[in-house]
Formats: C-alpha cells, structure tokens, sequence
C-alpha cells in the first residue's frame, strides 16, 4: 500500500470516529444529560456539605467534601469548565478562529470560577470582614472575565466568510488532518481526567488539571499551524495561524499567573488576539478562515 493511500485511510478512519462522537455531542439528548448532571452535583453537594458540617459522614470523606456550602459552587463550575474543554476538542477542526475564541470564553469561565472560590474565604451567613482581599480578588477576576467577554464580542463580529482557498479533496484532508489531532487531544483529556480524579481522592490533590490541560494545548497549537502550512502555505496565514497560537500561549499562562495578574495577562491575550484578526481582515481579507 503507498503511502498516500495509507494517508488517505488514516484521514478516513479519523473522520468516521470523530464525526459520530461530534454529532452525539451537540445532540439534544446529550444536552439534557448534561443539564441533569450539572443540577444534581450542585444539590448533591450542597446536601454532602451539610452533613459534614452536621459530623454526619465517615471520616475518610470529611477533608473531601469541605465545610463551606460555597464550595458547591465551585463543584459545579469545575464540571462546566470540563464539559467547555470537551466542547473546545470538537471546535478545533472547524476552524483556528473558532477554536481560539472557544478557548477565551473557558478563560472567562475560569475567573469567574476563581471569583466564586474565594467566597470560601467569607463567613455564612456571607459578609465583608476586615481582610478584603477575597473581595479584591472576586473583582479583578469578575471584571477580568467581562472585558474578555466583551472582547470576545468584538473579535467574533471580525470573523468573516472567506471564499475557497482550497478543492473540496485538499479541504478534505485539511480537516481530517484536524479531526485526527482533536481525537489525540481527546484521549489526553480522558486520562489527565482519570489522573487528577485519582489525586483528587486518594493522593495530594495538588494536580493542576486545566493548566496541565492547557499546556498540553500549547504543543497542539504549534502542530496544528504546522498542519496548515502544509494546506495554506501563505505568510499571512502562516503568521495569523502563529500569532493565535502565541495569543493562546498567553492565556495558559494567565492560568499560572498570581491574583490580579492572571485576569491582565487574560485581557491581554484576548486585546492580542482581536488585533490580529481586525489587522488580517483589513489587510489579508482572502486569506482562509
């Protein structure tokens, strides 16, 4: 078998894996289950976290499940991040653009996940004390989050359909290609999950999912930019593919950033990345999307 014909059945089967899981995905039924899940971990821990507090559960789970009922919150919020992260996996072979704005709105969610994480950090009933640095803290990531959501605002209204660069053969296996590094990134998903949940419940808890996550995202970026070269071999494609994946290398960074910082550098890479996209819409306008 040449080696052209094996690519061909690479792309092939990567395409008849990817495309079904896809499709359930963005299915309705899928959606519900979803919703379903989300309601009943966030009772579920409400109701494990009063009977810690009450001294109710063995002991094994008492340092587990924690004793303030805002933690909850963040239970719920961490299954929302992961199902995004999910959602950014199936994003990826559409197109860089949407992909780069899909990993912008899970930074929005971050902070705003990081600003319910501190309300741990306040008395129940909730009131302001004397150290306000909870309070700071749940402002620059609150208000970190709504400049990257209106940036993202503006960077979608840049996103333009731009005529075919490509056959539909060369489109074929320029997606394929995609779908083949998404369904990698996908089993890398799974077992950093299957890890940090072992952490989480027998080991240190110190395993920093979503930064490892994204981490894993920065080598992925540099692989799909040299995937489209090979497809799009053009320097403003070329650049507009780089400078996203280094407006992206921003963002994980923003991940690892101390307080107040990781909101900036979050700002940054989104102003970083909207510059980029209104300066090759104006000036590359054929380039491909």
């Amino acid at each position: 078998m040449s080696d052209i014909a094996m690519t061909h059945r690479v792309y092939d089967a990567a395409t008849h894996v990817f495309d079904p899981l896809h499709a359930y995905w963005e299915s309705e039924t899928n959606r519900k289950i979803v919703t379903a899940l989300l309601v009943a971990l966030f009772l579920s821990s409400l109701i494990a976290i009063e009977l810690n507090r009450q001294a109710l559960l063995p002991d094994p789970f008492r340092e587990i499940i924690g004793y303030s009922h805002f933690q909850a919150i963040n239970a719920a919020f961490t299954l929302v991040l992961l199902l995004e992260v999910v959602s950014l996996i199936f994003v990826l072979p559409c197109s860089v653009s949407k992909s780069v704005g899909k990993q912008f709105e899970i930074l929005a969610l971050i902070l705003l996940r990081n600003s319910f994480k501190e309300l741990v950090y306040l008395p129940e009933p909730i009131q302001i004390g004397t150290d306000l640095t909870p309070v700071l803290r749940i402002l620059s990531d609150g208000f970190g989050a709504l400049a990257i959501f209106v940036i993202l605002g503006f960077y979608y209204r840049q996103q333009k359909h731009r005529g075919e660069l490509m056959s539909g053969e060369t489109r074929y296996r320029f997606v394929a290609a995609k779908k083949l590094v998404a369904l990698g990134l996908l089993v890398v998903f799974l077992g950093l999950g299957l890890y940090g949940g072992w952490d989480f419940l027998f080991e240190t808890r110190t395993f920093a999912f979503f930064a490892t996550f994204y981490t894993v995202l920065i080598f992925s970026d540099i692989l799909l930019v040299l995937v489209s070269h090979r497809f799009l071999p053009t320097f403003h494609a070329v650049l507009r593919n780089s400078g996203y994946a280094v407006s992206t290398l921003l963002l994980r960074l923003s991940l690892t950033a101390p307080p107040y910082y990781d909101a900036g550098i979050g700002v940054a890479a989104a102003l970083f990345a909207l510059s980029l996209t209104w300066t090759y819409n104006n000036f590359y306008a054929s380039g491909e999307g």
